[in-house]
């Protein structure tokens, strides 16, 4: 029988790993959430009571902004990995031209996409302002007016409807009142199209085996709005048409080779297959590559090629429903 060995000292625990912190959230944003939930309550009592013109739409739309505000400032921010100062604004809107690796590397540690934002609703709001200023109301209005009174059954409403259409539309692009609360309605649809792209770019990125964040797939190019200007200057308001040039001017695309009045779904199914377009799927795919994790380069290029091709299929199918409109 061997001696017991009375120093004998068990071996110590292995070490635990150190706990990662907690992500910060964006708490910056509640306070703007809070505010704009309140300001549509005031402008939405303001169109209930009938002394702020189409204050109910707007005011509900605010408060909708707000909510939604409020509900993604409690998704969690990326933790940054490796050490690295933010760029700064003016080294992200030159460097994504040049050298989107090294931005969108940046933007994997740092989300910050109010700058950019900021830029793209200033200029959509530039855009849509002298869009109006050079083709006018009253043809933008006529245009419409037209086009929805040729829908015929069951779309097509009674005249009288029309008629107040018509006077409703008017006010609304030459009452200044009614002209700032379009502008505020268009800030916020960009806000919503770009959570709700950012959203789909996740889920699709999670698909592919990758991780992406929230903050981190905020899509934002400012390219199109910048030309969209310029060539609107160098044509006459008579070639601008008063839907199909709403958000842009450019005709870099196949659909030239149409005429829409013809053949309406298939002129804005080739109008998807242009360089801006090509432009846009390979900068997307970058940035999703270099700013998530674990996103390989065909993940990327997948579920950029995805969101293109959703976007597409939705405005062809409401060409089809309403061919009337691109003509």
């Amino acid at each position: 029988m061997s001696a017991s060995n009375e120093d004998f000292q068990p071996p110590p625990p292995p070490p635990m790993p150190e706990a990662e912190p907690p992500a910060p959230r964006p708490v910056k944003l509640r306070p703007v959430a809070i505010a704009l939930f309140a300001i549509g309550i005031i402008v939405l009592l303001g169109g209930i009571l009938k002394f702020i013109p189409s204050g109910i739409s707007t005011g509900g739309i605010l408060c909708l902004a707000g909510v939604i505000l409020f509900a993604v400032s409690f998704i969690p921010l990326p933790v940054p990995r490796e050490p690295e100062e933010p760029l700064s604004f003016f080294d992200k809107v030159t460097g994504i031209f040049y050298e989107p690796a090294r931005v969108f590397r940046n933007l994997r540690a740092h989300p910050h996409w109010f700058g950019a934002f900021a830029v793209i609703a200033v200029l959509s709001l530039i855009y849509s302002f002298v869009f109006v200023q050079r083709i006018t109301p009253e043809r933008i209005v006529d245009h419409m007016v037209e086009k929805v009174s040729e829908m015929g059954p069951p779309f097509a409403p009674p005249p009288a409807v029309i008629e107040r259409m018509r006077t409703d539309q008017l006010s609304a692009l030459k009452n200044p009142v009614e002209r700032v609360e379009g502008m505020a309605k268009s800030v916020l649809g960009l806000l919503f199209i770009g959570a709700i792209g950012a959203a789909l770019a996740m889920l699709f990125v999670l698909v592919f085996g990758g991780r992406i964040n929230f903050w981190q797939s905020l899509p934002v190019v400012v390219i199109q709005k910048v030309l969209g200007i310029l060539i609107m200057f160098l044509k006459s308001p008579d070639d601008l048409h008063p839907i199909r040039n709403q958000d842009t001017t450019l005709q870099d695309n196949l659909s030239v080779l149409l005429t829409p009045a013809d053949h309406p779904v298939l002129f804005v199914a080739l109008s998807f297959i242009g360089l801006t377009w090509f432009y846009y799927l390979w900068l997307r795919a970058k940035g999703l590559h270099y700013a998530g994790n674990k996103v390989s380069s065909g993940a990327g290029w997948g579920v950029s090629i995805i969101l293109y091709i959703l976007l597409m299929l939705v405005a062809v199918a409401s060409t089809a429903l309403f061919p009337g409109f691109v003509s």
